[in-house]
């Protein structure tokens, strides 16, 4: 089996502001495990927050080429049991090379991989749209750009329920709003409950990810559910969420890959949690994994690809606010002719 690696800067149409940073291109790399017939894809965008860079995830994967490269009659999850000690410092690389495997493993059985897990697409959860912090007129502007029926709104400011408030004026779409480890426990509990008037359906990650002892306060005295981001990155965070946000949003890069994630999705099911899984603006090859995910969800975040200017990849699409899944195995992802 053979690793390349494919890095590319991926261009936003508009620039991306958050609580904590902006930027106008996301730096991603797409994995490929090939076994001289065919091809597995995977992919993991770069991140500051978490010092995570691309050049990091390409020699952390080289540091253990030969692991990989012997490892092709491995299932998915073998591979990744091998590979995790090696790479227990960069889960984002780990991603990639789990999805990759994943892909590689379902066209080898020439099947897609919701399919190989035993899951039917029927009433799949529609993908939220994300709008950035920005100047309340931008932000309508792009919400007038791209109507849709379900919006994530990144807070994160002194004037958020103003924010809100004016936006509500010029939609009656359903929004999410999430402020990043931006607020405190009063901020949050009062923002609740003006938000509940606001059709807000959630808030996600509003404390600092390490502040469980607010969020238990939080938790009992929101007027709307807690989804859990930041607090909630590896398997072991699962239960530490439990009674403190209602759900948890699970990042295919921050835990692990798919992998991982099946088993988190399985174990927060079994707390009654809700599940969510987010995307952190890949291309169609990482939004394409998390879409075999879709049917074990309640929410999902994957719009990260609709947030470019230009796509390197082709794959599941969402055409109508209906999720379109091509006709290939695997994840049903392959790369553009790159011009």
């Amino acid at each position: 089996m053979k690793l390349t690696f494919h890095p590319f800067d991926l261009e936003l149409k508009h620039t991306f502001t958050i609580s904590r940073e902006s930027h106008d291109i996301q730096k991603t790399l797409i994995v490929e495990l090939t076994d001289g017939v065919q091809s597995g894809f995977g992919e993991a965008t770069a991140n500051p927050y978490y010092g995570v860079t691309v050049e990091k995830m390409m020699n952390d994967l080289a540091a253990i080429r030969p692991l990989i490269e012997e490892s092709k009659d491995l299932l998915p999850e073998e591979l990744w049991a091998k590979a995790q000690p090696q790479l227990r410092n960069n889960h984002f690389a780990l991603c990639a090379l789990d999805i990759a495997m994943n892909d590689l493993w379902g066209r080898k059985k020439q099947a897609p991989l919701y399919k190989l897990w035993g899951l039917s697409t029927e009433n799949l959860p529609l993908t939220n749209y994300t709008i950035g912090i920005d100047s309340v007129e931008k932000m309508v502007q792009k919400m007038q750009e791209f109507p849709w029926p379900l919006y994530k709104i990144k807070l994160g400011t002194k004037e958020d329920v103003k924010i809100i408030r004016e936006l509500r004026t010029h939609t009656d779409a359903l929004f999410r709003v999430d402020a990043n480890c931006a607020w405190s426990v009063e901020e949050t509990i009062a923002n609740s409950r003006a938000f509940r008037e606001l059709q807000v359906e959630f808030i996600e990650q509003p404390l600092r990810a390490d502040d469980f002892d607010g969020m238990k306060r939080v938790y009992e005295q929101s007027a709307l559910p807690l989804v859990a981001d930041e607090s909630c990155m590896v398997e072991n965070d699962v239960k530490k969420c439990y009674k403190h946000f209602h759900g948890i949003n699970i990042k295919l890069t921050k835990c692990g890959g798919l992998t991982p994630a099946r088993r988190m999705i399985r174990e927060g099911k079994s707390l009654g949690m809700k599940i969510m899984v987010g995307c952190m603006t890949e291309s169609t090859v990482g939004i394409s994994a998390i879409a075999h995910l879709l049917p074990l969800l309640d929410y999902v975040d994957m719009d990260g690809a609709m947030l470019l200017k230009k796509d390197v990849a082709d794959g599941v699409k969402i055409v109508d606010q209906k999720v379109i899944f091509p006709e290939r195995n695997g994840i049903g992802s392959t790369l553009l002719k790159q011009e």
